[in-house]
């Protein structure tokens, strides 16, 4: 009988199963973004400590109200136990209600750190995968302060990721008598910036940010250059794809933007710890889809190792489909320490749900249609 339930047991733990959902915007304003991410589903782990992991992938075409369709959905009917996604920052606010009203942990690709700032009890519920606005922002400041930049113009998307990042610029640029002199914004489907262009170059900044994931990060910088703009262009961590340099060709030259060590991997030491991880992700996607991916579909593959590292940990409080195993794969992943990945290194706090510190970084600019290390 001993042995019956022994096998019985053993049976039960290998049939179990966890459910993981995936929502990326592989179609529609966001695509450049949502792509990469889509197409790193395949690499991520199967099996956990013993636990078969199921993904369960869908599309919400770059709109939020279908991100919040599709969260409800894993929900409701595929009773997921983790969240991978949505690949945009209104995508995700929008279903941060969802995901803490049901108890499901949410991995967050997005670039606004307001999906996890200020943290609350909803937030609570969402790790972000990405660096955080001020990290990238203050080495970005940093080089405008060495180079005495004194006037500012700023560009963002009218959502979520423009309006964090002109909150933090703006904070970190009037510590050091930086005056913003032009505040513009867009919407991510806008094919014309033409009139916001005229406005920046008008004002005569010594420099200018621009705030847009994927392409349309492309967009304010080729428009001011077409109306004469010669000033230094710096981008956030949005523009770290290889379509910005296709897209902006020879207007793009001279950008400077802080982003992670996959931008430009042959030049990082081999003795950072994130450089094989980085390598070995890049091999195995294009090995998969026939090209390299761009640095969004690294922070769909890093929610998977920073599940890796949980799971285990949560299955000791409860079963794959249970309040109790969800609820402890929250507090697992807010537990997480000195985790490697390819863009820097995790370290969860119930303060901090994104983790990187300045090893999440590198200082890049484009040159000859590539993008260098900035020395």
């Amino acid at each position: 009988m001993a042995t019956v339930a022994m096998a019985l047991g053993l049976a039960s733990v290998a049939s179990a199963q966890v459910k993981v959902g995936v929502v990326s915007s592989a179609t529609g304003p966001t695509a450049l973004v949502g792509i990469p991410q889509k197409n790193t589903v395949p690499l991520l782990p199967k099996q956990i400590d013993g636990l078969s992991v199921e993904y369960i992938a869908l599309d919400d075409a770059s709109d939020p109200t279908t991100s919040v369709t599709s969260v409800r959905k894993l929900i409701a009917e595929n009773n997921v136990d983790a969240i991978i996604g949505p690949s945009g920052s209104p995508n995700a606010m929008g279903v941060i209600q969802f995901i803490a009203d049901a108890g499901v942990p949410l991995l967050a690709p997005v670039g606004t750190a307001a999906v996890v700032l200020p943290m609350d009890d909803k937030k609570k519920w969402v790790f972000k995968t990405t660096q955080n606005d001020d990290i990238i922002a203050e080495a970005l400041v940093d080089h405008m302060v060495k180079t005495g930049v004194k006037t500012l113009g700023f560009i963002g998307l009218s959502d979520p990721y423009g309006e964090n990042w002109y909150k933090v610029v703006s904070g970190l640029v009037a510590k050091h008598n930086i005056r913003i002199v032009a505040n513009e914004r867009f919407q991510r489907s806008d094919t014309s910036v033409t009139g916001q262009g005229l406005k920046l170059v008008g004002a005569k900044p010594d420099a200018v940010l621009i705030a847009a994931p994927g392409g349309p990060s492309v967009l304010p910088q080729i428009t001011m250059a077409d109306q004469g703009y010669a000033g230094k262009v710096y981008q956030t961590h949005g523009a770290a794809l290889p379509d910005f340099l296709k897209l902006g060709g020879k207007k793009v030259e001279g950008t400077i933007l802080a982003a992670s060590l996959m931008l430009v991997l042959p030049e990082i030491a081999d003795s950072n710890p994130s450089k094989k991880m980085a390598s070995d992700y890049i091999a195995a996607y294009e090995k998969l889809n026939g090209n390299k991916p761009a640095t969004f579909g690294a922070n769909v593959y890093d929610a998977g190792l920073l599940l890796q590292r949980a799971i285990p940990l949560a299955a000791k409080a409860g079963k794959p489909g249970t309040k109790e195993f969800r609820s402890a794969l929250r507090d697992a992943l807010e537990q997480t320490r000195e985790l490697v990945a390819t863009q820097g290194v995790y370290n969860m706090t119930p303060q901090d749900h994104s983790g990187f510190d300045q090893r999440g970084r590198e200082l890049i600019t484009v040159k000859n249609g590539k993008f260098v290390l900035l020395k």
